[in-house]
């Protein structure tokens, strides 16, 4: 589905418009100019004795419009109008097919999607609208995740506007987790709130926050603290600084990207909505399954009935989360019931695959990809 095409499609319709717009308005200011003038000469009265002759003005008018073919003019340009926006629905239909027919019924947990609906309004801010669904759907567990996601947001906006302290503060309280977690966040918001003061110019503040704030993390930070201690030398020109990479304004970007991920790790989220995650998931898959389903209404299948699907949906790896294998043999993927195995030969099936083949690992057999033999008992279990 090509959103491009679809725009583009409208684009044209929209121009024509404005094009027949201004043709039927050109051509109604002529008519309209020749009936004025023609009324004009009727109700002249330059001279009593010799009325205007109403005949030959009518007669005159009327030569004029015949030259001036109004009708033909709004028939040409509203039929090339009409031309475009026919082929139209046609191109949204096929842009935008329905969807409901790559849909399977799927027994969903309720409770977990209401909470992920509402995680979702609470990640863009809109606690009010989160609160309302948690309370409708009566959902009270999700309201120990809003406390979180609300100090967040508050963080979030604080970054926003460059007042770094809410985010000093949160990680501060947290430096020890987030220190098992292997994030230096909270030297980042000291050098970012470092730099600040650098660019205002004050090299005692620059020294007495250098003494306060950052000197602790000297020890493990040599080179961050022996950069930021250089810039000290460069205040008033600190474009020539050999550093200068610290004072660009996508540092506060960038810091505020980390900031949200890590506080994410804290609490056990994930940095993007699962909301946003399945929904971008499924944009990206619709294509594949909306032509699975023709090509099977086509042989009179039943999309329904399938327990797997017999083709693969290839989505991007943003979306790949963990390693997955599926059996080359038998197309199933690998489970904890069914793992994948690796052959003396280096070649992976699954287990259920490999006791099909050893007719219950009672006898050897050959791999399916070369001569070599084996048995069920040398073939050893992979973990992913």
């Amino acid at each position: 589905m090509e959103l491009s095409t679809a725009k583009d499609a409208f684009d044209h319709v929209a121009k024509k418009q404005k094009l027949s717009f201004s043709k039927s308005h050109e051509v109604i200011n002529q008519v309209s100019h020749e009936i004025e003038q023609a009324l004009v000469k009727i109700q002249s009265d330059e001279d009593p004795m010799f009325p205007p002759d109403q005949k030959s003005i009518l007669t005159e008018l009327k030569h004029k419009l015949i030259a001036i073919a109004p009708l033909k003019q709004l028939e040409g340009s509203q039929k090339e109008l009409n031309l475009n926006l026919s082929k139209l629905p046609k191109l949204l239909e096929k842009s935008f097919p329905d969807i409901s027919m790559s849909y399977r019924n799927v027994d969903f947990d309720f409770h977990i999607v209401n909470q992920i609906i509402a995680s979702h309004f609470y990640r863009q801010g809109l606690f009010d609208l989160g609160d309302c669904l948690i309370n409708e759907a009566g959902e009270p567990e999700a309201t120990a995740l809003r406390s979180h996601l609300l100090e967040l947001h508050q963080i979030l906006e604080a970054m926003r506007i460059k007042n770094i302290e809410p985010a000093l503060k949160w990680a501060s309280t947290n430096r020890e987790k987030l220190m098992q977690n292997g994030s230096n966040l909270e030297l980042k918001l000291h050098q970012q709130q470092f730099v600040e003061i650098l660019k205002r110019g004050s090299r005692a503040d620059a020294l007495n926050y250098a003494k306060t704030h950052l000197a602790s993390f000297a020890s493990s930070h040599m080179k961050e603290f022996q950069k930021l201690t250089v810039c000290i030398m460069w205040i008033g020109r600190l474009e020539k600084c050999p550093h200068s990479e610290l004072f660009a304004p996508i540092c506060w970007e960038k810091l505020t990207e980390e900031l949200n991920r890590d506080f994410c790790s804290f609490i056990g989220q994930s940095l993007q909505s699962p909301l946003s995650v399945a929904i971008a998931a499924g944009i990206e898959g619709l294509p594949t399954l909306l032509k699975l389903v023709n090509v099977m209404a086509a042989k009179k299948q039943e999309w329904q009935a399938l327990k797997q699907l017999p083709v693969p949906v290839e989505l991007g790896k943003e979306f790949q989360f963990h390693s997955i294998f599926v059996c080359p043999v038998s197309r199933d993927q690998g489970s904890e019931e069914n793992p994948p195995m690796l052959l003396p030969c280096f070649h992976v099936l699954c287990k259920q695959s490999i006791m099909k083949l050893s007719k219950g690992s009672s006898r050897s057999f050959k791999c399916p990809y070369c001569p070599t033999e084996a048995s069920a008992v040398v073939c050893r279990q992979l973990y992913i």
